[in-house]
């Protein structure tokens, strides 16, 4: 049933690997991380660190709780040994992660959960548990995609009941950061499409992407076939086959890219036909919204938004304004085409055709082109100081408009060195004095 058991690391004086790294290293995978019970944490900790060539740190003194940090590798998290092993394994999520594991290789399972992996079932240890901490409902979703496990009938009523319960106010929500490594977890996987539907299907979308259900139901026309949420999902399937290593901040733009259509969605009166004006602004700022709720870095938020914001820009139809699209949004590149290029695969509605899908590959190709020929930008051939000086002008909004349109004449080659540049300053001046 399983691959043969990976070799463990040294186990810390009296210690037993406990939780998912047991249960990884039944099913014959390498723990990704290891969770270690240990009389005394502070110790175990330092002799790996010194044996593995890791630091030691401690991660919470109060508790006990050390962290040993491997470069490159899993690292190795410490807790003190409970009293009673048994109990402390029967107060945990799910009867797979109820195990413990001795240094003798014997197996501590106290909630069968030896026989749930045997089945591939993913069982609660008790409702109670679930009820105890309802990040678990989200773990559940999670777990069965990464494990590729089935939830159990009555563990997967408990989890229906537990979003509802959240939902109404009966249980309190967990921390956003908390929720946000779940969803980051299963965004990772390659199927990750498939488990935001089991979250649709649990009840926990509601409670983590309300914005993005917005979209169910609301159908397109024109070049797509799916309504708007099918479409967004696609669109993060259709990624991820072609770019399986995408990092998160590109998942997460092809997934959002069309979230602001539902609430930019018009009827033309006289046509009938359905219009988003204005989506993609739309969509970064529910993007922005959606992604500071979940805690998510300012730096990642900013660059995700900044994708959704781009993804209608169209592409460029010759050499130059190739070069002038590489100039202005090198900042999002190459991002940004992969986000465009899922939209485009994820659409095939009926006004998509071949020629249509191979006139966008044509223009993927000229940034391409540009990127490889268009360096990094050099040392700015004027400051501020330099315009003012030319315009005999105050510092204001107007400094930066010269110096953009002079760095993008720079980046087509319209502008050479610094006497064009001056010459260019000037003469933008006077054309928009004689305007």
């Amino acid at each position: 049933m399983f691959r043969r058991r990976p070799p463990l690391p040294p186990f810390p004086p009296g210690g037993l690997l406990v939780g998912g790294a047991a249960r990884d290293w039944q099913r014959g995978v390498a723990p990704k991380d290891y969770d270690w019970a240990v009389p005394d944490p502070a110790q175990a900790a330092r002799a790996m660190a010194d044996a593995l060539g890791g630091s030691a740190f401690p991660l919470d003194e109060e508790r006990g709780y050390w962290r040993v940090h491997l470069d490159g590798e899993a690292h190795h998290d410490f807790v003190p040994l409970p009293a009673d092993v048994n109990d402390d394994l029967l107060r945990r999520d799910f009867t797979v992660n109820a195990l413990a594991l001795t240094e003798a290789k014997k197996i501590l399972d106290p909630s069968g959960g030896q026989v749930d992996l045997k089945a591939r079932r993913l069982r609660m240890v008790s409702a109670a548990n679930l009820r105890a901490d309802p990040l678990r409902a989200w773990r559940a979703a999670r777990l069965e995609l990464t494990l590729d496990f089935r939830l159990e009938p009555e563990t997967e009523r408990v989890v229906r009941e537990v979003a509802a319960d959240l939902a109404d106010g009966t249980l309190k929500m967990p921390a956003a950061e908390r929720i946000r490594d779940e969803l980051h977890a299963l965004l990772l996987h390659p199927d990750a499409a498939h488990g935001l539907k089991r979250l649709e299907d649990l009840g926990l979308l509601a409670l983590t992407l309300p914005e993005l259900r917005e979209g169910m139901g609301l159908q397109q026309g024109g070049f797509h076939h799916l309504d708007v949420f099918e479409h967004g999902l696609e669109a993060l399937h259709q990624l991820l086959a072609r770019l399986p290593d995408a990092p998160l901040p590109l998942r997460w733009a092809a997934l959002l890219h069309d979230v602001g259509k539902p609430r930019s969605h018009t009827v033309d009166p006289e046509t009938g036909r359905t219009h988003f004006y204005g989506h993609d602004k739309l969509g970064a700022a529910l993007t922005t919204q959606m992604l500071t709720r979940l805690k998510l870095s300012a730096g990642e938020i900013k660059h995700i938004a900044g994708l959704v914001e781009a993804h209608m820009v169209p592409l460029p139809a010759g050499e130059k304004e190739a070069r002038r699209f590489v100039h202005r949004r090198r900042d999002l590149l190459p991002d940004l085409l992969w986000v465009m290029l899922a939209d485009r695969e994820a659409a095939r509605g009926p006004s998509s055709s071949e020629a249509s899908r191979h006139a966008y590959a044509v223009a993927m190709g000229r940034v391409l082109e540009a990127m490889e020929g268009q360096p990094a930008p050099p040392r700015p051939l004027l400051t501020g100081a330099d315009v003012m000086a030319l315009l005999d002008i105050p510092p204001g909004p107007r400094i930066g408009e010269v110096l953009r349109a002079l760095n993008e004449a720079v980046a087509l080659g319209e502008v050479m060195d610094e006497v064009e540049a001056r010459a260019f300053v000037v003469g933008d001046a006077s054309r928009k004095d004689d305007m």
